[in-house]
């Protein structure tokens, strides 16, 4: 490990790239405690201590939530942007043609997403803002017309500024921009934890913490080897005729990895999950009373640990893994490409049944993959019951992106590391 690093300083290029992801990552941290004026902190803190679903979003804000920060929505706004043209490329046939004209087409998507990312910034802090103001009188007083727009300007801004970082992160090539944000504000919250921890600590709960600590090395082990876990697929290449000598055609592999999709399904399933307790928020103090007892239900339902929770959160994950899968990765376009490059898989004809027999081995790795990364999102309910530890919810969540995260940003740095070996050669 010490080597490798030494070889990421001595490449300028790569060590300048990573100082400058760096620096944006502190410029996050610093704006996430850069609180808007006029609101009672404390009266906030207490709030979202009691609410369990609203602390799970704290979570992955940072704790920029907590803090009523200008970039208290973080980059919520671009994921949900994110899933609906994802799902849109789905249903329309139009951004269906523009996913398959390759780089292109996906700017195009891309650059739709974040003008997309504006207005869906300002409903969510308007939601947030007016969720609350029912919520507790004394997190926000009354507010004029003039006070609400500054604070939704300023929360849309924050969230516009946290997408342009992302941009600038991501065109470094050192990892994703977006998933590094959201890896910075889970990172944020681990000192705090620990310092908890250590302040209320009670040697009774030290076999829970030492259960806890075993379960979390095992579930990042398994992480690693299911997002590392693949299949080559043999590909023969045809003879060829060169200079009147025939060449026996060439073999090579096409890897087929258990899990494609990486991190994102848990994020997806995460977003999608928390939207109908957060809409349930609203109506808690509804006039009408049935109003109150559907919202008040929806809350209890969708409590992180209930049953329907822990249900819906695995058949997220696992439809999302699925789903993510076939929007990156085309059985048919791989299909047409081997045959314009004169390769076969042996024993498979070219052209349809060769995408036919990609498709179904894709779907048998992918449920392995699928069913995996949903047990192990649902393996810290399971320890909450035995261990009656209330944060081990939020940090299997949290694992699994920060795991995701880390060997999506060390293989993007290993390849240019290999890039610079072959540029001095």
């Amino acid at each position: 490990m010490l080597n490798k690093i030494i070889k990421f300083w001595k490449i300028k290029d790569l060590r300048n790239d990573i100082l400058f992801v760096l620096a944006m990552l502190v410029v996050f941290r610093f704006a996430a405690h850069i609180p808007i004026p006029g609101i009672n902190v404390g009266a906030l803190s207490q709030f979202f201590e009691s609410n369990q679903v609203l602390g799970m979003i704290n979570i992955f804000s940072g704790g920029a939530m907590k803090n009523f920060s200008i970039v208290m929505m973080g980059v919520g706004p671009y994921i949900t942007s994110s899933i609906i043209f994802q799902l849109l490329t789905m249903i329309v046939p139009k951004l269906e043609e523009l996913s398959k004209e390759g780089e292109s087409g996906m700017q195009k998507i891309n650059q739709w997403t974040r003008y997309a990312t504006f207005p869906l910034a300002i409903l969510q802090s308007y939601g947030m803002i007016t969720l609350l103001r029912h919520s507790s009188s004394q997190i926000l007083p009354k507010l004029s017309i003039f006070h609400m727009i500054v604070i939704i300007s300023a929360i849309t801004a924050g969230t516009m500024f946290l997408m342009w970082i992302g941009e600038l992160i991501s065109e470094k090539h050192v990892g994703n921009g977006i998933s590094l944000i959201i890896f910075a504000g889970i990172i944020a919250g681990i000192p705090g934890a620990i310092q908890e921890n250590i302040i209320n600590y009670d040697p009774s709960k030290f076999f829970n913490l030492l259960v806890f600590t075993i379960i979390a090395l095992i579930t990042i082990v398994a992480i690693v080897i299911i997002n590392e876990g693949q299949r080559n697929i043999p590909v023969q290449y045809a003879r060829q005729l060169r200079s009147n000598r025939m060449y026996s055609g060439d073999y090579s592999h096409l890897p087929l990895r258990v899990n494609q999709a990486g991190m994102i399904p848990i994020i997806f399933a995460i977003s999608v999950i928390l939207f109908p307790p957060m809409i349930a928020q609203f109506f808690i103090h509804a006039k009408s009373e049935f109003l109150r007892q559907v919202a008040n239900l929806t809350i209890q339902t969708f409590q992180p640990g209930q049953s329907v929770y822990i249900v819906l959160y695995f058949l997220l994950v696992v439809a999302f893994t699925f789903f993510y899968t076939f929007v990156i990765f085309h059985p048919q376009q791989i299909a047409e490409n081997l045959q314009k490059q004169g390769a076969f898989i042996p024993g498979i004809r070219p052209g349809k049944p060769t995408a036919n027999y990609l498709s179904t081995i894709t779907i048998r790795i992918v449920f392995v993959g699928a069913v995996f990364l949903g047990l192990v999102a649902l393996l810290p309910f399971f320890m909450q019951w035995t261990t009656h530890t209330q944060t081990l919810a939020i940090s299997g969540a949290s694992l699994l992106i920060v795991v995701g995260v880390v060997i999506e940003s060390v293989k993007q740095i290993e390849a240019r590391v290999t890039m610079a070996k072959y540029e001095n050669i």
